[in-house]
């Protein structure tokens, strides 16, 4: 051990004296444009030795998966790195044997708040680099998804946090939204989402439009599931979107463990909408070897890479209108097919046109005929679009998000508190300070606040408040409902109801519609008492002509209108379905006809 500790105090004398470098954003087409690149320390290779590894046996409370950015990540054979269960290394670290300027605050803060074998924090080795960016952000999620399922098979109780910055902040986001949505019945592909207690993540280019930090939480803006510690007095989000909407979706299950920071000005997460071009340019730069291009500029070779990038781009589009059957009818226009088939997530087949309505029956109606309109829309798509694009041009976009020397707004993180605004602590301080609460209740065995949803409980007393909640006249329909239920008797009475000189009971307002249907007999006929059987009154009733039931009749008894409506006469009489005839009336003779829920008429649904 004491070899180790050597070994780690020397790593960290040498990291005190590497040399900052610093990653343009691309230049496509002269548009500078940010593609989630990340500034970050870096060093060159160093020989290590590789006997002194960390194993996954080594069981934890709770560990950190830490994503960091561009070239800040583990480098197999210049960094000790984690083994699986048999000993065979995995794309990982230690934190200690691999530091990052801007994760260690984070993800090390629980280190001295728990006991020392209770936290640990893992760093994903990936190819953080812009050779490629999809493709390193997807080796970026298959290795992080690697590491957490081997920790869990060897350490079953360990719970995770996952954090990532920048480019990393795409693959932890990615990560995140495969383990809250994973719905396997034969077990999870990765975790337990109930073990993932909280995600960090810094610079989210999925982020949604104006989302708050905390999505899904009881108060997205003020503080995540679980701790009462409040990051902001505001109730809003930062404004814009992630540089990359295509990513963007739900957490599921992991909702109200999300800590999503964006930082304004930051590009990465906080471009403004309806910059449709930057986007397709953005969306080109995700499938271009931009550190070539960077290093290179525009030469016979990288040039050449460009032009086959927009060749593929452009045939995917004209393969993609070619497979709608009436395009040129649609609203679609051809820069929303660029932008559809220019993500690198793209799979040709899988866009379902909206159906065109055409009042033409004819098939054979030419394409041309649909020119005029088709250009005025491309015309009009492309103003509308593009509202925001030459702002966001003339800001200078790169210096604005990586300006030199972490003078760029993807470096606010670590200097954003704003006491003004109810915010004492910058955004990493406040992530730093939610795992140390974590790691202290994984330490102490507490259950995992789970909670996105009101419990059953809950919502079973939130639906007896609503249901007596309602009106008076509905309240008053249910209790006389629930009365007239359990009276059988043949000859039940009622009180003597007074009437009016046409025979209408007089009711108030409040009145429901059973009531007076109980009490209400043929027209002009005055009831003393309600104890008529109805072998009386049925043979009557059922032949009673209809257009003896005058309206006027019972005009006093009509409700005001903010009460429910009062059942009229012929609403009172049961009607000629249900009524019993003469040749009927004999056999009924055990209760006082009742209304039913599903005989009243008058009753609101």
């Amino acid at each position: 051990m004491a070899l180790r500790e050597l070994f780690v105090r020397q790593k960290a004398f040498a990291a005190r004296h590497k040399i900052v470098s610093t990653a343009a954003a691309p230049l496509i087409v002269g548009t500078a444009v940010v593609v989630g690149a990340t500034w970050a320390l870096t060093s060159p290779p160093t020989s290590v030795d590789t006997e002194l590894k960390a194993s996954v046996t080594e069981c934890h409370d709770m560990v950190a998966i830490s994503v960091a950015g561009r070239n800040d990540t583990p480098r197999e054979g210049s960094t000790l790195m984690l083994v699986d269960a048999n000993g065979n290394p995995l794309p990982a670290a230690m934190a200690g044997d691999h530091n990052s300027e801007w994760l260690d605050p984070v993800v090390n803060a629980p280190d001295g708040a728990v006991d020392p074998d209770s936290y640990r924090a893992v760093y994903i080795a990936y190819p953080a680099n812009m050779e490629s960016y999809e493709q390193a952000v997807n080796t970026g999620v298959a290795n992080t998804q690697q590491v957490m399922r081997e920790i869990s098979q060897a350490c079953p109780d360990t719970r995770f946090a996952i954090v990532g910055y920048s480019e990393g902040a795409d693959v932890v986001r990615r990560v995140a939204m495969g383990i809250g949505n994973d719905e396997s019945a034969d077990g999870y592909d990765v975790v337990d989402p109930n073990n993932v207690v909280g995600v960090v993540i810094l610079a989210d280019s999925g982020r949604g439009a104006g989302e708050g930090p905390f999505i899904g939480a009881e108060d997205p803006f003020a503080n995540p599931d679980g701790f009462d510690r409040q990051y902001q007095n505001i109730s809003q989000g930062t404004p814009g979107q992630g540089a990359l909407p295509g990513t963007g979706g739900d957490f599921g299950a992991l909702n109200g463990r999300i800590a999503s920071f964006c930082s304004e000005g930051d590009l990465t997460c906080a471009a403004p909408e309806n910059i449709s071009l930057l986007q397709l340019v953005v969306n080109v730069g995700r499938q271009l070897n931009v550190d070539t291009l960077e290093r290179e500029g525009l030469t016979p070779a990288t040039g050449g890479d460009v032009a086959m990038v927009l060749g593929q781009i452009a045939l995917a589009a004209f393969s993609d209108i070619a497979s709608q059957p009436n395009w040129m009818a649609s609203d679609e226009t051809f820069l929303e097919v660029l932008l559809r088939v220019s993500d690198p997530e793209y799979v040709p087949g899988e866009h379902q046109p909206a159906p065109v309505a055409d009042s033409i029956e004819t098939e054979e109606i030419s394409p041309l005929a649909y020119l005029p309109q088709k250009l005025l829309n491309e015309v009009v798509g492309l103003l509308v679009t593009n509202q925001n694009t030459i702002p966001v041009i003339m800001s200078d976009p790169y210096n604005l998000t990586l300006g030199p020397n972490h003078s760029g707004h993807h470096f606010d993180y670590w200097d954003d508190a704003d006491t003004s605004a109810g915010k004492p602590l910058t955004s990493a301080e406040y992530a730093a300070a939610w795992l140390t609460h974590l790691a202290k209740q994984a330490q102490a065995g507490e259950p995992v606040n789970t909670q996105v949803a009101p419990e059953p409980a809950e919502l079973a007393v939130a639906y007896e408040e609503m249901k007596v909640n309602v009106t008076e006249v509905e309240r008053e329909r249910n209790a006389y409902l629930a009365a007239a239920a359990t009276s059988t008797q043949p000859s039940t009475t009622k009180s003597p109801a007074p009437t009016t000189t046409s025979g209408a009971p007089t009711t108030s307002p409040s009145s429901t519609a059973e009531e007076i249907a109980a009490t209400t007999t043929a027209p002009g006929t005055t009831t003393e008492a309600p104890s008529t059987t109805p072998e009386a009154t049925a043979p009557e009733s059922a032949t009673q002509e209809p257009t003896a039931l005058e309206p006027t009749e019972i005009a006093p008894a009509a409700p005001e209108p903010a009460q429910a409506p009062v059942p009229t006469t012929n609403d009172a009489v049961a009607p000629p379905a249900v009524r019993p005839t003469a040749a009927d009336s004999a056999q009924v003779t055990t209760t006082t006809p009742v209304p039913t829920p599903t005989e009243e008429p008058g009753a609101h649904r």
